[in-house]
């Protein structure tokens, strides 16, 4: 049976892993990504949607499948100010789950970020614990939220105070065990596998997987 997955956020340090991981799993037979411009990768299971995400309603009708993966995010210093870093991380994203849950699709899962907390002061984990919380409110059949802590992998963009966050976090990294685990670094790509490994289990209602959790998920 042809199963689908759709991905927002293709572009990005986790988008691009998981479009990879779902391009070589034969569980999913088409993988569409919804993207502002295309990207320069064919491939027999690919299919681009090309969408303004300020008018996504016009192309609802395309917003069909089985599964979401929600990678889509963004920084203030890369969105430009707090508000168009909102219209990214929350507007986008909720936008598209509203669409996605009105078409039928009842698996939703989600980057969010270690810290996450709708009462947080930090600016950044607010917006996050903002989006989470209305998501949930959407009540998907399962909304599956993943909560990694700092990234590692190749970005495009060139990010110095993470580069030496990187570095030290690497350097650290005997040091995060058990307890410390919540907070170890973790590859894009793990937590793309375990987005992939989650969207084949059977979950209900709203999941929440913090960071020493994919990195188990993700070996």
């Amino acid at each position: 049976m042809e199963k689908i997955a759709i991905v927002i956020g293709a572009s990005g340090l986790v988008g691009i892993e998981i479009v990879k991981q779902l391009l070589l799993d034969s569980d999913y037979t088409l993988v569409k990504l919804f993207l502002r411009k295309e990207i320069p990768f064919t491939h027999s299971k690919l299919q681009q949607c090309i969408v303004d995400f300020n008018k996504l309603d016009t192309s609802s009708d395309l917003i069909k499948g089985d599964v979401v993966f929600c990678c889509m995010g963004t920084t203030i210093k890369v969105a430009g100010s707090q508000d168009a870093f909102v219209k990214v991380d929350y507007s986008y994203v909720l936008n598209f789950a509203q669409l996605s849950k009105r078409n039928g699709i009842e698996k939703f899962i989600v980057v969010s970020s270690l810290g996450a907390d709708k009462n947080s002061s930090n600016f950044y984990l607010k917006v996050k614990g903002d989006v989470e919380t209305d998501l949930a409110r959407l009540k998907f059949k399962n909304l599956i939220i993943v909560r990694p802590s700092m990234l590692l992998g190749d970005r495009k963009e060139f990010r110095l105070g993470e580069l030496i966050g990187k570095k030290i976090m690497k350097g650290l990294a005997f040091l995060f065990v058990v307890k410390l685990k919540k907070y170890k670094a973790i590859e894009a790509s793990t937590v793309a596998k375990a987005m992939l490994v989650l969207s084949k289990n059977e979950l209900s209602d709203v999941a929440i997987f913090e960071n020493a959790r994919l990195l188990d998920l993700g070996k």
